[in-house]
């Protein structure tokens, strides 16, 4: 607290003390309140006296290095995640006691955003180090620093050393050291398990705290990233019981459109777990067509500020791993009353469209309707029956249909990038059978060309109505990474204009005129980097990519929340209301009045989400890629070069997916030298080069399962991949392969042809 004349000599009083408390830039400890107040000599040992009988009444705790008022906090203190709202997240004191006398106040931390954010995103259990304050609508904080460790659980595989020592192996890659385990809990040598630091140190040793089981069983690799990413996996009783009451909610079929009578048909993944959309189309007289997308009408039984509605807030997405989903509305609503079966009556959002001739949707309507789906048709088998010509009518209506939308996706030329996805088969016991990249079918593109027409619709229909619109949005390029890749295409001789206005096309035809496979994965890959994240949010910048001036996500509200918002502002804009019978299920199926005034705060958090789940997710596809390979470490695979540096470079297998290194140290005994600039590492006495995009034989030395990291080197000549210390003998431990110490195998190549 500043003083703008010094103080009357003499002690402050308590009110003056408790002033200075509560409004101090920082801690507020003996020290600082003396010198605030120009105490000297004796009065800093009655001021000693006095504070300790204001503690003694109840009116200040703490130490004398840093008071509070009792009940209060801090000024600057320590603060524990316990909890993610809406993306913002709710901290409490890390040093409350139980024996407090009131229990611990709740504090919103608000944190810098974007670049000005040096801590990255919060998650629960982190600590922080923070300003506070209490205002009227309660207690806010401004983090200043995370702190290490301490309290932050790990994941890892318990290995026993000869001595009888414990330590933790960590499942995350990016960490390199074990760490000395003070407190098994009950754990065994090979196990999966959560354990948390017991000192400040980033060398403290640890206690297991949870455990998991077998690291290596099935069901295990997705397990290890929910936790890591701090992924709510389990509903409370309260979300369960009003998913229950929900489920029930009678359909009112006089205040719905009966379209029971069309055939409509959904298309989906053989192995989908939940079916949110379905499509129909027919032609029209004038050489267009009338086409209709009917989505599961979930804000019918997901109504804001219910408990169901919080904990999607939350989870923002379900998220997909090859043995499980981690759904983000309660099952009976995600799998079965939600879900568009087919042959059962289902509550839809019906999207109606006219297209002319050329694809154009000329005119469209939203409907709360009853459907009836004819048929889940499998994307396989929908493609075989066109391709055999043993199409129905109706599956023959929608690829017309498609046709149209196809030449209005051609003329406006959208983002043509190769992008393979893999796909984990797995068996009934969760153990893998095939890893493989996923066909591209006609079949996807029909359903992917109408979710992309009803998405604009939902976007043009809230704009008509001047509604809130949670837009998807990706920009164009920033001219940082256009300038990048500028100078990386003219390494190829190769000219990006940057005066030119840079549109989705350009990267077509720059990719279209490249007739050398190799240089054409080459400029892709460098193409592909310089795109943008694609968001959620409530002001339009247009999604590039699809070269779409109007973007927003409507097809998807069983798996996406913002699909879920676009529904209830399209309930609110088309006067769609259909209010719950009285009882525990809220009224209004609209948006509620905090999102309709503030978008933006629910749209960040679910844009965190997306990110998060999509990092779980390719996580858990490379552990299941790194065990499926583990019994194939020495053997050749055709790579793609996906990223080089001074250290070496990074390849994947084009057939499987699997990243993997190839350390700088392996490529022989010349010194090679990197190009930062081209992206390129280089032997001074051969020349040979390696650089992005480019394909070339590879021998896979290591594969560990637990981090999903691979490890390979070149087929012939150079160096090799030395094991880290004498290897010890691999033996069997259930069905898994685990080292002398218990520890899952970090199998790895130690010569040609020979496996270990």
């Amino acid at each position: 607290m500043a003083f703008k004349k010094r103080p009357e000599p003499g002690l402050p009083t308590r009110k003056q003390i408790l002033d200075f408390i509560q409004n101090a830039d920082g801690p507020a400890g003996k020290r600082e309140i003396a010198r605030a107040f120009a105490l000297k000599g004796q009065e800093k040992i009655q001021l000693k006296a006095l504070l300790k009988d204001m503690a003694e009444e109840g009116l200040i705790d703490g130490k004398r290095t840093a008071y509070h008022r009792m009940g209060g906090l801090p000024k600057v203190t320590v603060l524990r995640v316990i909890d993610i709202d809406e993306g913002e997240a709710i901290a409490v004191p890390d040093t409350w006691h139980p024996e407090d006398a009131s229990p611990p106040p709740r504090i919103r931390l608000v944190e810098a955003k974007g670049k000005r954010n040096p801590m990255g995103a919060l998650k629960k259990g982190d600590r922080v180090l923070s300003r506070t304050e209490e205002t009227g609508s309660g207690w806010r904080g401004y983090p200043m620093k995370k702190l290490a460790l301490r309290s932050e659980q790990m994941l890892g595989v318990v290995e026993i050393d000869k001595s009888g020592q414990g330590w933790l192996q960590p499942v995350d890659k990016r960490i390199r050291q074990s760490s000395k385990i003070s407190d098994l809990g009950g754990a065994e040598a090979g196990e999966l398990v959560l354990a948390e630091p017991i000192g400040k140190s980033v060398r403290a040793a640890v206690k297991v705290t949870e455990v998991l089981g077998e690291p290596l069983a099935p069901k295990a690799f997705s397990l290890i990233a929910i936790h890591k990413h701090g992924i709510p996996n389990h509903f409370e009783e309260e979300t369960l019981g009003e998913a229950e009451a929900a489920a029930k909610l009678p359909l009112n079929h006089e205040d719905r459109e009966d379209l029971r009578h069309l055939p409509i048909v959904a298309i989906d993944p053989s192995d989908a777990r939940d079916h949110d959309d379905a499509i129909w189309a027919q032609p029209r007289e004038d050489g267009g067509f009338d086409a209709l997308v009917a989505i599961a009408d979930v804000s019918f039984y997901v109504r804001p500020g219910g408990s169901i509605d919080r904990e999607a807030r939350k989870r923002g997405n379900s998220v997909y791993f090859p043995d499980r989903v981690v759904p983000m509305l309660p099952e009976i609503l995600s799998a079965d009353v939600c879900s568009l079966r087919s042959g059962e009556d289902r509550a839809a959002m019906a999207c109606h469209m006219v297209l002319d001739a050329q694809g154009k949707v000329i005119d469209w309507r939203f409907t709360r309707a009853i459907v009836r789906i004819d048929e889940v048709i499998a994307y396989e088998e929908a493609q075989a029956r066109i391709d055999e010509d043993r199409a129905g009518a109706n599956l023959q209506g929608l690829w017309a249909c498609w046709k149209a939308l196809a030449a209005a996706r051609k003329a406006r030329d959208p983002l043509e990038l190769e992008l393979p996805e893999r796909r984990v088969q797995l068996d009934t016991e969760g153990r893998i059978t095939e890893i493989a990249t996923r066909e591209r079918l006609d079949a996807h593109r029909v359903v992917e060309d109408f979710m992309i027409a009803a998405n604009v619709a939902a976007a043009k229909a809230l704009e008509a109505k001047v509604a809130p619109v949670v837009y998807r949005v990706h920009e164009a390029p920033s001219r940082e990474k256009l300038v990048a890749l500028k100078d990386y295409l003219a390494t190829f001789d190769m000219k990006l204009a940057m005066g030119q206005v840079i549109t989705p096309g350009l990267f077509n035809r720059m990719l279209k005129d490249i007739s050398d496979e190799a240089e054409k994965a080459l400029i892709m890959e460098a193409v592909l980097r310089s795109q943008t994240q694609a968001y959620y949010g409530p002001r339009n910048a247009g999604h590039f990519g699809l070269a779409l001036g109007s973007y927003a996500h409507f097809t998807s509200p069983i798996r996406r929340y913002a699909d879920l918002l676009v529904h209830r502002a399209l309930v609110d804009a088309y006067h769609l209301e259909q209010p719950a019978p009285k009882g525990d299920i809220p009224a209004t199926s609209g948006l509620s009045e905090r999102d309709r005034e503030d978008l933006g705060r629910v749209t960040d958090a679910i844009s965190k989400a997306e990110r998060r789940a999509m990092e779980a997710e390719r996580e858990t596809i490379d552990r299941y890629v790194a065990a499926w390979l583990a019994s194939r470490v020495g053997e050749v695979f055709q790579t793609r070069i996906t990223g080089v540096q001074k250290f070496g470079f990074f390849a994947t297998i084009i057939s499987l997916g699997g990243d993997g290194l190839v350390p700088v140290s392996t490529l022989g005994d010349e010194r090679f030298d990197y190009d930062e600039k081209k992206q390129v590492l280089q032997g001074e006495r051969s020349g040979t080069t390696y650089a992005i995009g480019q394909i070339l034989p590879l021998r896979l030395a290591e594969a560990n399962p637990l981090t999903g990291a691979l490890k390979f080197e070149l087929e012939e000549g150079g160096g090799r991949i030395e094991p880290r210390g004498k290897p010890a003998p691999l033996k069997h431990r259930g069905k898994h392969l685990v080292g002398k110490r218990g520890r899952p195998a970090n199998i790895r190549h130690q010569g040609r042809g020979k496996k270990r």
